[in-house]
């Protein structure tokens, strides 16, 4: 079986730790050339010990997912933004389901002057931002609470949620494929968000560009499902045909 060089080592630490490694800053810091990283980068990814995406590589090869204090790391000033803009979609006075993800948290930040809002979420961390916000009326979902990121999952979180109709949803994914397949990890988490979808009048996926070009192996549901889509960038060109196909908004963070 091969195994990896010191260097090689060294990059998969340093993705661990950060949840992101880039190509000119990792040429500075190993002291050689991009196209002899490229290599590396490559030869952990084949092992699928990391990701490509433009300019470098991600933790995650496919099947498991960064962790969660890592993806609060990626693309933080992005996420912000998708998160402000999503939240000027709510208006006051509705109910909205909110589910786990580090996107979704920026959303419940993005919340803390609205009004009349009743608010249902199966994520913890999202709950603890809101909790003191006084125009919000908040319910949490019952349920297996999940100790790598604080969410509430499983049978009994769905049923709960089974409960609701809400006028809006705000969900987050790992991945998004350019047929417009909404990808997850967690068998367990993907039975919630499948819920949350069917449960909401309006559906507002927040995702940053980076989840264009990530891989996960668990099919949540499909971009025709969907009646809105925040990101910080231009989709795809065929993701973005297909969006068009099927009615799909596209709401771009930092444009008019």
């Amino acid at each position: 079986m091969d195994v990896l060089s010191p260097r090689q080592n060294s990059i998969l630490g340093l993705a661990g730790k950060n949840g992101k490694v880039e190509v000119e800053e990792l040429s500075i810091t190993f002291e050689v050339s991009p196209q002899t990283i490229r290599k590396d980068l490559n030869v952990l990814c084949d092992k699928q010990l990391l990701q490509r995406v433009h300019g470098g590589a991600i933790v995650g090869s496919g099947i498991e997912n960064v962790s969660y204090e890592a993806r609060r790391l990626l693309a933080p000033e992005a996420k912000i933004a998708i998160g402000h803009k999503a939240a000027e979609l709510i208006p006051d006075n509705s109910s909205l389901l909110i589910n786990i993800g580090t996107t979704t948290e920026q959303v419940a930040h993005a919340l803390k002057n609205h009004r009349g809002l009743l608010v249902i979420s199966n994520n913890i961390n999202a709950v603890n931002i809101m909790k003191n916000f006084p125009g919000i009326e908040l319910i949490i979902a019952g349920g297996q609470v999940r100790r790598s990121d604080g969410g509430i999952v499983g049978v009994a979180a769905v049923d709960f949620i089974n409960q609701f109709k809400v006028d809006y949803a705000v969900i987050g994914v790992s991945a998004l494929d350019e047929d417009g397949s909404l990808l997850d990890y967690d068998f367990s988490e993907v039975r919630v968000a499948q819920t949350i979808i069917n449960n909401a009048r309006h559906v507002i996926l927040v995702t940053d560009s980076m989840k264009f070009e990530r891989n996960a192996p668990i099919r949540i549901s499909h971009v025709s499902k969907i009646d809105t889509i925040v990101t910080n960038s231009s989709l795809p060109e065929k993701l973005m045909k297909t969006c068009r196909e099927h009615g799909t908004r596209i709401v771009v963070a930092g444009e008019g």
